[in-house]
């Protein structure tokens, strides 16, 4: 077990938190109106009344982009993961299929499927890890001499009453860190360098979101509202819901 040194873990957060904030940045230029329109609900909000071009278009927008910075920070969270593991147990990417990270610490081999939070996850979903899994013990039980193996379901954040799943442990937020790192307080310590120059990429990115908000309530008004102005409700769901445009 080697000792994780704080600047070497800083400078890390760092670089991947600034491709986090230019990945958020460079899909704001990749929006589409139709593709947001295509995916997100329109009966909602229909029903929540929303009569103005703007407030559907900035609605619709916030809903797509909270989705898709969810997806993208998972990526980062999972890389520092990595990261960790890799510096403090020589852990690395697993090969095995939907296995994230593999280590060794006190005789025992972690499979780890590392996901952001707790709540990820539908019945199919969680099937589908278990399978995972059991697949991956199989393999590590012909291909290694006889050991200790434990599979790992590892949550970035939050907490679960209950780590023995049968078959695998859920460990979460700080019991996750510190299953990877050997540490009680890393889950605080990594916090400070997440907010690496957070101020200042959002104030860029809120610039480059008026603008965005601009161009595609021009171009909604256009395209779903008629000439007095009034949203084009039935077009849109069409746009949504329908094969034949």
């Amino acid at each position: 077990m080697e000792k994780l040194k704080e600047k070497e873990l800083t400078a890390f957060i760092e670089t991947i938190i600034e491709v986090f904030h230019k990945r958020r940045i460079d899909s704001l230029g990749e929006i589409s109106l139709k593709r947001i329109l295509q995916r997100k609900n329109p009966y909602l909000f229909r029903a929540k009344n929303i009569i103005t071009a703007e407030e559907l278009v900035r609605g619709i927008l916030d809903a797509h982009l909270s989705s898709q910075e969810e997806a993208i920070f998972g990526t980062v969270l999972e890389s520092l993961a990595v990261y960790v593991a890799g510096k403090v147990y020589q852990g690395k990417k697993s090969s095995s299929e939907g296995i994230d990270l593999e280590f060794e610490a006190n005789d025992v081999l972690y499979l780890v499927s590392i996901k952001s939070g707790p709540n990820w996850g539908n019945s199919s979903q969680l099937a589908r890890m278990r399978d995972n899994f059991k697949r991956a013990r199989k393999i590590l039980g012909t291909n290694t001499a006889k050991r200790n193996i434990a599979c790992v379901n590892g949550c970035c954040y939050g907490r679960t009453g209950h780590a023995e799943q049968g078959d695998y442990l859920k460990l979460c937020g700080k019991e996750f860190w510190k299953l990877i790192s050997g540490s009680d307080t890393l889950f605080l310590e990594i916090i400070k360098p997440l907010g690496f120059k957070a101020k200042e990429k959002n104030e860029l990115f809120q610039a480059d979101y008026a603008a965005a908000i601009n161009k595609l309530v021009r171009e909604f008004t256009v395209e779903y509202c008629d000439g007095d102005g009034r949203i084009l409700w039935e077009k849109i769901i069409k746009l949504n819901s329908c094969r034949e445009q």
